[in-house]
């Protein structure tokens, strides 16, 4: 398999983290969807990272399904299967896409020239980014992780988007949310995500 991606998306690294925490064989192949020549358009017609090739050659996009596709390779499953555990991950998948969601289109906003730049929307999307962040901080259990004893899918997801606010939205929500920090500290410390930091 081969997993098409940028080394600075967000949504291409909840896959990497995946299949370096499961373990599962697959090849990262760096891919730009923006340029000219990029490989993307042709295997994905939204021109959208991240990608995966199957083994058989067919192809899966976006992230939602290539997550739970990998997740789905090696057993046990992160996801599970049905009831409440379900709607909780999923719960938690829909806040830090969201997250996600706000941070790039207020940096997208913000790199159009200052004459187009719509301060009523660069706004709008602090203000998501900081209900989002004060939501995690009001339901962070006591311990570790989001659920259960473990490190789940739901740690996955908000780990890569509290670190993608850092890295494109940097501001001090840690003053505020000590606790959140303290919690993010430890999900960042995994060898998955210290080895798919982005650059820079």
């Amino acid at each position: 398999m081969k997993l098409y991606g940028s080394l600075t998306s967000p949504y291409v690294r909840k896959a990497r983290i995946l299949i370096q925490e499961k373990k599962v064989p697959c090849e990262f192949v760096v891919a730009d969807a923006w340029v000219a020549d990029s490989p993307v358009p042709a295997l994905n017609p939204l021109g959208k990272v991240p990608v995966l090739v199957r083994d058989d050659q067919s192809v899966l996009f976006d992230s939602p399904v290539i997550v739970e596709y990998l997740d789905a390779l090696k057993p046990p499953a992160w996801l599970p299967a049905a009831g409440e555990a379900r709607w909780e991950t999923l719960h938690w998948e829909a806040l830090a896409d969201g997250l996600l969601d706000a941070v790039v289109i207020r940096l997208l906003e913000s790199r159009r020239p200052a004459a187009q730049q719509s301060a009523d929307n660069i706004r709008r999307q602090e203000e998501k980014i900081t209900r989002a962040i004060e939501f995690t901080t009001q339901h962070l259990p006591k311990g570790p992780w989001l659920m259960s004893d473990r490190f789940t899918l739901a740690d996955l997801f908000m780990g890569v988007a509290l670190e993608y606010t850092d890295f494109r939205y940097p501001h001090d929500w840690r003053g505020r949310h000590p606790r959140l920090g303290e919690w993010l500290a430890g999900i960042s410390a995994r060898p998955a995500f210290v080895e798919t930091r982005p650059p820079g």
